[in-house]
Order: structure tokens, then sequence, then C-alpha cells
């Protein structure tokens, strides 16, 4: 009898690491199930790729995982950002940006007859070249105010600069779009 109590302290400990470890995994995997579409969103904001935008979000939680301190994260939102933001950063210099997709932008025709289907993409490609025509300095504090509907401070704390900054960039990417938006329908602007 001795003898199995004395195998089961040997294997409890075994048993205490394993079941910490499934736990922690499982909390890990509730972290990627609450969050990959915010951290796919953010991606998607700056990469406007979905693809790689779900490439950046596995690498995103990838990365978190592998260093171990996902546990310790006060603001899960913010470090998830900061974390996505900067893996798509680097996804864009590595690879340059492509252009979007034909099927992306016939998903946002939402199946109208041919005519207005031709209208609506010409007109979202139109829209999407003047967002990519801003600076990157502006492009991208717009994204995530409009796309991730992020406030000024958590696009500062993402983006690693002050709030005041961000909202100034915001205001001066909303008046560029404006003017230019106020040309193309008066048919001045060039869309390429």
């Amino acid at each position: 009898m001795i003898e199995i109590t004395q195998a089961l302290a040997v294997q409890r400990p075994g048993s205490a690491a394993r079941q910490e470890t499934a736990a922690r995994e499982a909390r890990f995997a509730g972290l990627v199930e609450r969050q990959s579409r915010f951290v796919f969103r953010v991606a998607y904001a700056l990469l406007r790729n979905s693809h790689d935008a779900e490439d950046v979000a596995q690498d995103t939680f990838l990365k978190i995982y592998r260093g171990g301190q996902w546990d310790a994260i006060e603001n899960q939102r913010a470090f998830l950002a900061r974390a996505a933001w900067r893996t798509a950063v680097d996804k864009l210099r590595s690879r340059g940006r492509n252009p979007d997709s034909l099927e992306e932008d016939l998903a946002l025709c939402g199946g109208a007859n041919p005519e207005e289907s031709a209208v609506t993409a010409d007109w979202n490609a139109a829209l999407h070249r003047l967002i990519d025509a801003l600076p990157p300095k502006l492009r991208q504090p717009l994204a995530l105010s409009t796309v991730e509907e992020m406030n000024s401070r958590e696009i500062a704390q993402v983006m690693g600069i002050a709030e005041g900054t961000v909202r100034t960039r915001i205001l001066r990417a909303r008046g560029i779009l404006k003017q230019k938006l106020a040309g193309l329908m008066e048919g001045r602007y060039d869309k390429r």
C-alpha cells in the first residue's frame, strides 16, 4: 500500500503540471476566441487584404503565446492591437502592398444588378485609392478610428504617439479625403 501511495505522489506533480498546462492553454484558447476578430480587423485596417490580415492575426497570437507573458496583460485590447499593428507593419515592409482583389470588390457590391455592381465596384475602388494615397501617418489612425472604432487614446497606445497627434492626423486625413471626394464628384480629380 505504501508503494501505491508513493507512486501516486510521484504522479501527482506531473499531473498537476499537465493540468496547469491544460488550464493555461484553455485560457489562451479563450483569449484567441474572444479577440481573434478584433486582431483580424486591426490587421485588415492596415493591410486591406483579408488573407494577409488572417496571416497576421495568426502570427500575432503565435508570437504572444511563445512569449508566454499573455497571462499578465492588463489591457488585452490595447496590447493585442499594438501587437497586431506591429506584425502588420512588418508584413507590409517585407512584402510591399498588394492591390485589393477583384473578389473583395465584388463582395462589397452585394449581388446587385451588373450595372449597379460595376458602378459600386468602381466607386469603391476609387475610394480605396483615395484612402491609399494618404500618407501612412494619416491613413493608419484614420483606419483604426473608422474601421476599428477605436478612440484616440487607444490609437495613441497602439501607434505609440500622443493622443493629440492622433486627433490632428485623423482630422487632416478626413479633410484631405473630403476635398478629394468633392473633386471626384465634380469630375475634376484624376482617379489614378
